[in-house]
């Protein structure tokens, strides 16, 4: 009886080790897909032809600048701008239908990978099994009637299925490392998704502001040229209109003005050398000097706007706990900024930025003892107007803006929005660099 079960042994040794190169033993090497070539030359070719033609309405747009200050030349730059913003909002959405093919076909790979995964793991638990039994079977053949011969078949058996388990985790150590890399790239890929959706919501905020601009031109002139230089003669009004625009900021109780937002703009430039029109031009960029400081997590938000929902759970939601529990503040109803989402409504990267300068919790970590050593404060308060100015300062400073010079300048407003001065994502720096110089024209204003 004995014999017989050890002989089975070894046929169901030898039949694993023929069936196994057939039922996915020697797994090939996953190679991550990508679009087309020709769906990638299409995606180029489309690209190319829209900044063909934003450039045409930027040179136009050169020109009326250029041009006498009456009010049809700024019609005229104001629908050049207009049209500019239109065709960059185009070319995102291209940019962004790109990525979102690239996503889901990095996604299938993920999957494909760890559906192999799965399948090895199962080979190899089946051969480390079939391994044990061998190896018992060889001390058995030993005290049988096949002796050293019986044995011998048992040896080569075990030796077969000790290679087959090296290949088997040699492949597995290779799929780990192909599945790393396929998750780097789809995290990247998320990221830059989330950018350029950052990206379009300026793009359309700047479309409606240019759209909204031109009405009240329009409607204050009532198209008329004489009433327009009479407009522009009145510097008092300019100047008080200035002073008197409002912004209300989330840590106030009560709105601040240009004026006062300026003052504060200017100690923060004072104390780190970052120039006032540049500073608050980022600020707006980011929170629209603390209007829009995020619209989740906060009083009466459904379960899905919860900062343990939106925020990457390894990187801030530990700090955001931290920092409100310093603060005295509820951690589920202070409101922070919510995920991007595409066009499906489907969350894109993570949210939970904070305050007027948009830091995430983890960021801010790094930035709050620089901030209360200057500022004075028992705790830096992201939520804060001086703490938040100053922090954007400090990190704008760090990203080389200090010098004043608009190229380090530009340079310091795209590390502070995507870490890098990856040239993809230029709309921001260039409308920063547009709002500042709009900024400093209301400052130069205001000091003469």
């Amino acid at each position: 009886m004995f014999l017989n079960c050890k002989k089975y042994f070894i046929s169901s040794a030898m039949v694993i080790l023929f069936l196994l190169p057939i039922f996915g033993f020697f797994i090939p090497i996953v190679k991550a897909e990508t679009a087309t070539e020709q769906e990638r030359t299409d995606l180029e070719n489309q690209l190319k032809e829209i900044e063909q033609q934003i450039a045409d309405y930027e040179k136009q747009l050169a020109e009326t600048k250029t041009q006498k200050n009456t009010l049809a030349n700024k019609i005229k730059q104001l629908q050049s701008q207009q049209a500019s913003l239109r065709l960059q909002i185009k070319a995102t959405v291209v940019r962004l239908d790109g990525i979102e093919k690239d996503l889901q076909i990095t996604k299938k790979d993920i999957t494909e990978i760890i559906k192999k995964f799965d399948i090895l793991n199962l080979e190899v638990a089946a051969l480390l099994r079939l391994l044990n039994t061998t190896d018992q079977n060889i001390m058995m053949t030993l005290i049988t009637s096949d002796g050293l011969g019986g044995a011998f078949i048992e040896i080569k058996n075990y030796e077969k299925l000790t290679e087959a388990i090296g290949v088997l985790v040699r492949q597995t150590k290779n799929l780990k490392v192909q599945l790393e890399a396929q998750k780097n790239k789809f995290e990247n890929q998320q990221n830059d998704a989330e950018s350029f959706i950052s990206i379009k919501t300026i793009q359309q905020s700047q479309l409606t502001n240019s759209l909204g601009e031109q009405n009240s031109l329009l409607q204050e002139t009532k198209g008329k040229e004489s009433n327009y230089q009479t407009m522009l003669a009145d510097k008092k009004k300019q100047a008080t209109a200035i002073r008197n625009r409002m912004y209300e900021l989330f840590s106030m109780t009560t709105q601040i003005n240009f004026g006062q937002a300026l003052e504060i703009a200017n100690w923060a430039s004072d104390l780190t050398g970052v120039r006032s029109a540049f500073l608050l031009a980022i600020l707006t960029q980011e929170s629209n000097l603390g209007k829009n400081v995020g619209t989740c997590n906060r009083v009466g938000d459904p379960p899905e706007k919860s900062w343990k929902v939106i925020m990457k759970p390894e990187r801030d939601q530990k700090p955001f706990s931290t920092i409100t529990e310093e603060l005295g503040l509820d951690p589920d109803t202070t409101p922070v900024s919510c995920p991007m989402r595409d066009a499906n409504g489907k969350q894109v990267g993570w949210g939970g930025a904070m305050g007027p300068a948009q830091f995430i919790p983890s960021t801010w970590m790094g930035y709050r003892t620089k901030v209360t050593a200057i500022t004075g404060h028992a705790t830096a308060n992201p939520w804060d107007i001086r703490d938040a100015f100053i922090a954007s300062a400090l990190k704008l400073k760090a990203g080389g803006a200090g010098s004043g010079k608009a190229d380090d300048e530009w340079k310091a407003a795209m590390i502070y929005f995507s870490g890098s001065t990856n040239t993809r994502y230029r709309f921001y720096g260039d409308n920063v660099m547009a709002t500042a110089k709009k900024y400093q024209s209301d400052i130069d204003e205001l000091n003469n």
